[in-house]
């Protein structure tokens, strides 16, 4: 399975690292991208140094993970900026306001906008994962026409219902919902009628 991870400046830093952890571990082949504000998000919740350089944080948040292929965001010859690629699905988490409302236009400024808007020309699955509250009518709007256009809005807000212990409790929830919405089979949570 390919997949392209494109994370954007929305708080949200630990669902994205958790969520590479878990494609990595189901052996998914990982295009990643990372907007310069998604970065320093990244640099700032998980590092505690928003003014950490690129390079570092992307040496950090990828490691020496196999099968992870780092993309820049101008990266036009990237092979998720174009749907003759073999591309299963497609993520952003988080996935800012800003970016939703890009995409939602149809307008296309980094690869991350253009391999959003591919996986909607292409009837592929594109699942987005805000983290904003509250959202005006504007990001309403945005959200609905992503959803209308086939992708997945799911947002990132945890259940209870698992009696979560713990923040990475939370973080796998939304995560393993995410990885429901590939396809790919995990028990990072306790599902809704299990003992």
């Amino acid at each position: 399975m390919n997949v392209f991870l494109g994370i954007t400046g929305a708080s949200g830093a630990p669902y994205a690292a958790r969520l590479l952890d878990a494609l990595v571990a189901a052996d998914v082949e990982v295009g990643l991208c990372a907007s310069s504000a998604g970065l320093e998000v990244v640099a700032t919740e998980l590092y505690g140094d928003p003014d950490l350089d690129r390079d570092e944080v992307l040496r950090r948040f990828v490691g020496d993970r196999a099968g992870v292929t780092v993309h820049g965001p101008n990266d036009w010859r990237a092979p998720y900026a174009s749907g003759s690629a073999k591309v299963d699905a497609y993520v952003i988490c988080p996935c800012s306001m800003g970016t939703a409302g890009t995409i939602a236009s149809g307008t296309m400024s980094n690869l991350i906008h253009r391999a959003a808007s591919v996986a909607i020309k292409e009837g592929r699955k594109l699942v987005v994962v805000p983290r904003e509250t509250p959202l005006s009518d504007i990001h309403l709007e945005n959200l609905l026409r992503l959803r209308r256009a086939g992708a997945v809005v799911l947002m990132a807000a945890p259940g209870f219902y698992h009696a979560p212990q713990t923040i990475d409790d939370l973080i796998e929830f939304v995560v393993g919902r995410c990885l429901d919405q590939l396809g790919i089979e995990n028990k990072l949570t306790k599902r809704w009628g299990q003992e």
